[in-house]
């Protein structure tokens, strides 16, 4: 597995919201799909090819996910839509495949986790139900949703 470690500026981003159990998954992809379809809404969307999918895990059934554009300072937010700030953070960063079994790059993400000076970022006073509690993944606009390619960030610190 190729990755780096980067730092990467605060931004801001723009979009929808789901919550819900690992059970309801299928009405998260219907509003992925749904974000997709207004990024046009985003007029100063910085980057409208690169769908950003925010997930953070404070359910123990479930998560928390934001479908957002990263935008800039003029963007209003549109009818429906929400505004996440993301601070600048340190991120363990790789690319999965298309052909890549998901579950797989994410085992590998965990190994490394245990073989090396880092752990995932997670706030101190949050209570996360999963051993990596935040997933940042981009996802480029030609991406096959059965067979999606997209790039893996998980926020870490140093041990």
């Amino acid at each position: 597995m190729q990755y780096q470690i980067v730092t990467i500026p605060a931004y801001r981003g723009i979009g929808l919201k789901w919550e819900g159990a690992y059970s309801e998954v299928d009405e998260l992809k219907k509003m992925i799909a749904s974000m997709q379809g207004r990024v046009s809404e985003l007029e100063h969307a910085l980057h409208p090819e690169l769908q950003l999918g925010l997930s953070y895990h404070l359910r123990p059934d479930g998560f928390v996910h934001y479908s957002v554009y990263e935008v800039d300072e003029k963007q209003q937010v549109p009818e429906g839509m929400i505004e996440i700030n993301v601070p600048e953070m340190t991120y363990f960063t790789t690319h999965h495949a298309k052909g890549e079994s998901i579950g797989g790059t994410y085992s590998k993400i965990h190994q490394w986790m245990d073989e090396n000076d880092y752990h995932p970022y997670g706030e101190a006073e949050v209570e996360y139900f999963d051993s990596l509690p935040i997933k940042h993944e981009r996802y480029p606009h030609d991406r096959d949703v059965d067979d999606p390619h997209f790039d893996i960030r998980i926020p870490i610190v140093k041990k």
